[in-house]
């Protein structure tokens, strides 16, 4: 059994995944509106109702955005539905949540959001170990133009797959 796990443990690695890692909410259209340009990785400051939400995947981070406050980060705009079990001790759903991250990152990320064009959008939420953690990319919004070739692109890359899978499948 030993010998499965480790096997296992290798391919989730080879993948970029951490082993005990698993992705809670994806901001799918992220991707599409901006070009990443550098990616960090944040812990969030939760309450206990609020991990226990996110532990039963009850998260959404389609609207959320990064935005510096006082020297520090906050996560605005995600939504953590309410953990029904908790009843007087719930959290407010959409409040502002603070992401922890090293002094050293923090002035980066203040930096590039200062910077003309540069945003702060959070791409995935995923659990390491137990602790939520939340992949911040500083990105650069797309045009309208940009997004239309970034789409033809993918359309034609798999077209060239489906070819060469039928040309291989047909032998």
């Amino acid at each position: 059994m030993a010998k499965k796990s480790k096997s296992r443990r290798r391919r989730l690695e080879q993948n970029g995944a951490q082993p005990n890692d698993r992705v809670v909410a994806r901001n799918r259209r992220a991707l599409y509106q901006y070009e990443v340009l550098r990616r960090y990785e944040a812990g969030l400051s939760l309450t206990g109702s609020e991990i226990k939400s996110v532990r039963a995947g009850r998260v959404s981070i389609q609207e959320a955005y990064c935005r510096p406050r006082d020297g520090e980060l906050m996560l605005v705009g995600a939504h953590i539905a309410r953990y029904e079990p908790s009843g007087q001790a719930n959290h407010e759903p959409t409040r502002d949540r603070r992401l922890l991250l090293h002094r050293r990152e923090i002035r980066q990320l203040e930096q590039a959001f200062a910077q003309q064009g540069l945003t702060l959008v959070p791409l995935r939420l995923h659990l390491t170990r137990g602790l939520a953690k939340l992949e911040i990319g500083v990105g650069r919004g797309r045009r309208q133009h940009e997004k239309r070739e970034q789409l033809a692109k993918r359309d034609a890359q798999r077209q060239i797959e489906r070819a060469v899978r039928r040309s291989t499948s047909g032998d």
